[in-house]
């Protein structure tokens, strides 16, 4: 599952192939989507929540209400059924299910970190991330990514900065499943389910306020 962009998505994977998938783009409406679309792909591949042997979620980067909701909804689902959670960076999710799409690397990933700011990672291919994920204005990154596809809701909002803006426009939870069932089978070690924000969250405890304490 991911909630780390405006799209809340859930898949169903059986360590092979994707099973089942929703997904729906709401970036107001997280925590009230994300149960049903889990309740809808169980109903859809015809197994109950306690088939489940692992979790895997997007931990971001994305803004901090959103990834929240995913992240704690993979926790609870890893506690009550005493399975793994793992992690796995949003941005690694949308390169693979770009690359599915055929497009062959180098290109970026960009998805939209409001404040006319954009998430984006480099890649080398649909597999391989070329350093940390970032927080840019886009006219300050236009420069280092001149000649690149870029790809994601990010880099369609700013043409501009990013003539070569590609598809897919938001994270799927199938590319998210595959690329995490592909890297467990290969021995890998994917990250802690914590969420990677990349800067402090816009919700912040006012400065300076008044205590009100009884006499």
């Amino acid at each position: 599952m991911d909630t780390a962009t405006p799209a809340v998505t859930v898949a169903l994977h059986d360590g092979t192939s994707v099973v089942a998938e929703t997904g729906q783009v709401d970036a107001r409406r997280h925590g009230e989507l994300l149960l049903p679309a889990v309740d809808r792909v169980l109903a859809e591949a015809g197994v109950k929540l306690d088939a489940v042997t692992d979790v895997a979620v997007g931990v971001g980067p994305g803004p901090y209400t959103g990834l929240r909701v995913g992240l704690v909804t993979a926790a609870t689902f890893g506690s009550a059924l005493s399975v793994p959670v793992h992690g796995l960076c949003t941005l690694d999710a949308l390169a693979y299910a770009a690359g599915r799409d055929g497009l062959e690397g180098p290109f970026a990933v960009a998805t939209d970190a409001r404040r006319k700011e954009v998430y984006w990672a480099r890649y080398e291919d649909s597999r391989t991330r070329d350093g940390e994920p970032s927080v840019d204005r886009p006219a300050d990154i236009a420069e280092r990514l001149a000649g690149l596809p870029v790809v994601g809701a990010g880099a369609l909002l700013y043409p501009g900065a990013f003539p070569d803006a590609r598809g897919p426009e938001h994270v799927h939870a199938g590319a998210l499943a595959s690329l995490a069932a592909e890297r467990l089978a290969a021995g890998a070690e994917l990250l802690p389910p914590t969420p990677l924000y990349l800067r402090r969250p816009d919700a912040q405890v006012p400065k300076n306020y008044k205590v009100v304490t009884p006499k």
